[in-house]
């Protein structure tokens, strides 16, 4: 791997400099799970999301990002993002070593660190109706905010094209329950 992983929000906002990228962030405590940020989400216009860092049976890995309240029918996503069988979760260790992040950290942002360009990159159509997007900046204690189409282009300059999908919802019974 010849370039450096970016670790850090600050190497993160320098990419974004680099690249003519407006941004907000706000700083806040650190958020693990989307429930967990409910208020800070309530301070922060724009569409905030969720990311799922999976694998499907044949071991191709998937970042699907998702708009955050977005309840995703797991056992036929699969379908949607073109993977074989039904998805499952990446370790940690595979989020350090494709995405350079930890959990609670997963962000589209991190495809940079994709080197290898092992992952593909999934936004839900429901998240790209909204015209300012905010994710994580590397880290779980910021939210960065970008006009939508600064991310496609972040994504983009980066060899990850997203695929943007309507994500299959779960049937109506086991809807809360994929939350």
């Amino acid at each position: 791997m010849d370039t450096p992983l970016m670790t850090t929000a600050e190497e993160l906002f320098e990419c974004l400099d680099a690249l003519n990228i407006p941004s907000t962030t706000v700083i806040h405590r650190a958020v693990f799970t989307v429930p967990e940020g409910a208020d800070i989400k309530a301070r922060i216009p724009g569409a905030h999301t969720k990311n799922l860092f999976v694998k499907d049976k044949k071991g191709r890995l998937f970042l699907i990002t998702a708009k955050d309240y977005t309840a995703i029918n797991m056992k036929r996503a699969h379908e949607a993002i073109g993977g074989t069988g039904r998805l499952s979760f990446c370790s940690a260790e595979q989020l350090k070593e494709y995405l350079g992040v930890d959990p609670g950290s997963v962000t589209p942002l991190a495809i940079a660190n994709d080197h290898g360009r092992k992952v593909k990159m999934v936004l839900d159509a429901n998240l790209m109706a909204h015209d300012k997007i905010n994710c994580h900046p590397l880290v779980n204690t910021m939210t960065t905010t970008l006009a939508r189409d600064d991310l496609i282009r972040y994504l983009t300059h980066f060899g990850h094209a997203p695929e943007i999908v309507a994500l299959p919802e779960p049937p109506a019974e086991n809807a809360a329950a994929e939350e």
